[in-house]
């Protein structure tokens, strides 16, 4: 496998557990008696096709969605702070949730705010706050679940 590597360990268990679910329909269908093997065989490869149809359109349904939910943010922060800067990232890790981005204020770069964009609500979740500081000395801090 080219890329393994680079895959996560959540991403790699979740595709071997599709192929194990693939191997156990294949061997049942073999199991089966001939006249229906063939029906059997034929559901075992349509399986396996939307199995390996979710795992090859996944990342770009995110990335899709993840540039929506940047263009809301960015909308979102430009009538909030109007007149300032900022950078916005998220992480690509898979121990993280996808849609929560990350926001560097050009004035403050050494706080990282975290945002959760959800339909029509954006929220502040997470703030990384730099040594000795406390979270409500951000300039931009919003009061976490307030």
């Amino acid at each position: 496998m080219i890329g393994v590597g680079l895959m996560h360990p959540i991403t790699i268990i979740e595709i071997l557990f599709a192929i194990g679910i693939v191997a156990v329909l294949l061997v049942l269908a073999f199991l089966l008696p001939r006249n229906i093997r063939k029906i059997s065989l034929t559901v075992v490869l349509c399986v396996a096709l939307v199995e390996s149809a979710f795992f090859a359109i996944r990342p770009f349904w995110i990335d899709y969605h993840v540039g929506i939910k940047i263009e809301q943010l960015n909308e979102h922060l430009e009538k909030k702070y109007p007149g300032e800067d900022w950078e916005i990232s998220r992480r690509t890790s898979r121990n993280y949730n996808p849609y929560h981005l990350e926001v560097r204020f050009d004035n403050e770069k050494a706080w990282v705010y975290t945002y959760s964009v959800n339909k029509n609500e954006i929220k502040q979740v997470g703030i990384g706050v730099p040594d000795y500081q406390l979270d409500d000395e951000g300039m931009h801090y919003e009061g976490l679940g307030d």
